[in-house]
């Protein structure tokens, strides 16, 4: 009988990269059982989609809920009140002081399309700039704004035009926020009038490009800089958002209001749904039937998303988030001398990462990320790498895992980092 392996290298494209050949049987909450019954401490979450853990009780009891009333009727055909009553909630939750309106979708990648699209819209404008390390999507759009080749563009053919990048800030990487600020007045200079520009996006926290936080000063320059234009600023809180930082969004870090925030991944603790929440003037901006689709706002993902709300603020997940990532970065603090390879720990809350380089240089050091990656996997503990130079490992268990598994994961993380020393 052929194994699983080979009946997905049979059926499914290469294109679609796996990173573990794990196939999931069971899970619950922080851990996940294969097909042959071993057990895995998951600190990937679905990159960060399960925030609240695998099968939160109070979110399958959502879902079932909803399942025994009905489960598709298309909002924009026969609406529901499920849909309206989220959207109050987003209204309400996302940073800014001033009316705000929501629209869903159903990934993060048709989140950052549906910004874009009303970014355009509002102003009238067709240029977005974006960074370099940042993440938005496999769609054309997402593409284009991606500031990583390999693997998102490689081979795509022409990108989708007027999108310009910028060096985001990068200490570690010699790019301070002088630097980028210094980019941007150049693009200005040589390439781009600012009178075209629509929105600049970016992540809080780069989440693909290696889980660099954007400084306070960095993001109150680039606020500043889109008020002085007419520009809007677009924030990309795909993957920071909910709870995940410390915060219900990274944004509440740096005392700044984006005008439109994009969200999928944790917002519906397992089920598709993503949101775009921002400015009501700018949202209202595009004509009826612009927006939309037909799986967008799925009344059981709707239900999820209520529940993943209720959880988060009954549960103390963003002050659990901020716990569970100093005793994280305390460990890995606690073997640097062991481990010459770390160079960096960082990341708020509980979006962390490790950073390494060959010992004693500047040389990033992606196949010891792959080493540690591979030898905790063996050991039964799922990791994710990142980085535009595949460097680093970043750490997304759910918000929700028990202190005895959480501690049980550190101790096989320190095995693992040890044994890929050699």
């Amino acid at each position: 009988m052929s194994s699983l392996t080979d009946r997905k290298n049979a059926a499914i494209s290469r294109g679609v990269a796996m990173t573990t050949q794990i196939y999931a049987e069971r899970a619950e909450n922080a851990e996940i059982w294969d097909k042959n019954g071993k057990r895995y401490i998951d600190f990937a979450a679905g990159i960060a989609v399960v925030n609240t853990g695998h099968r939160h009780p109070r979110i399958v009891e959502a879902v079932r809920a909803q399942l025994d009333r009905f489960t598709h009727t298309c909002h924009q055909v026969v609406p529901y009140e499920n849909y309206v009553s989220l959207a109050e909630r987003l209204n309400a939750l996302v940073p800014g002081d001033f009316p705000k309106k929501t629209v869903f979708a159903t990934t993060g990648a048709e989140a950052v399309e549906n910004a874009i699209k009303i970014a355009r819209y509002h102003t009238r404008r067709p240029g977005v700039i974006s960074f370099a390390g940042g993440f938005h999507g496999r769609t054309f759009m997402g593409m284009a704004l991606t500031g990583k080749v390999q693997p998102y563009k490689a081979g795509f053919g022409p990108m989708m035009p007027d999108i310009w990048h910028l060096p985001f800030p990068n200490p570690l990487h010699g790019v301070s926020a002088e630097d980028s600020m210094k980019a941007l007045h150049q693009l200005f200079k040589a390439d781009l009038e600012p009178a075209r520009v629509a929105a600049i996006i970016v992540e809080p926290v780069q989440g693909e490009g290696g889980f660099y936080e954007a400084p306070a000063s960095f993001m109150a320059e680039l606020r500043s800089l889109c008020d002085a234009h007419g520009m809007l600023l677009i924030a990309d809180e795909v993957q920071t958002g909910f709870a995940r930082t410390g915060k219900l969004f990274a944004m509440q870090h740096h005392d700044v209001e984006a005008d439109l925030v994009t969200m999928a991944k944790g917002l519906g603790g397992g089920l598709p749904i993503s949101a775009v929440t921002g400015r009501a003037e700018v949202m209202d901006a595009p004509h009826p039937g612009g927006l939309g689709g037909t799986y967008a706002g799925n009344p059981l993902a709707v239900a999820a998303a209520h529940a993943v709300l209720d959880v988060i603020e009954d549960e103390g997940l963003c002050e659990r988030a901020t716990r569970l990532g100093n005793r994280l970065k305390q460990r890995l603090a606690g073997i640097r001398d062991a481990v010459p390879d770390i160079v960096d720990i960082r990341g708020p809350g509980f979006m962390n990462a490790v950073e390494f380089n060959l010992p004693g240089t500047d040389s990033p050091a992606p196949d010891f990320a792959a080493r540690v990656r591979e030898e905790a996997l063996a050991r039964g503990l799922i990791l994710l790498t990142c980085g535009v130079h595949g460097n680093v490992i970043r750490f997304l268990a759910p918000l929700t895992i028990p202190d005895p598994v959480f501690e049980e994961a550190l101790d096989v993380l320190e095995a693992s980092l040890i044994a890929a020393r050699g």
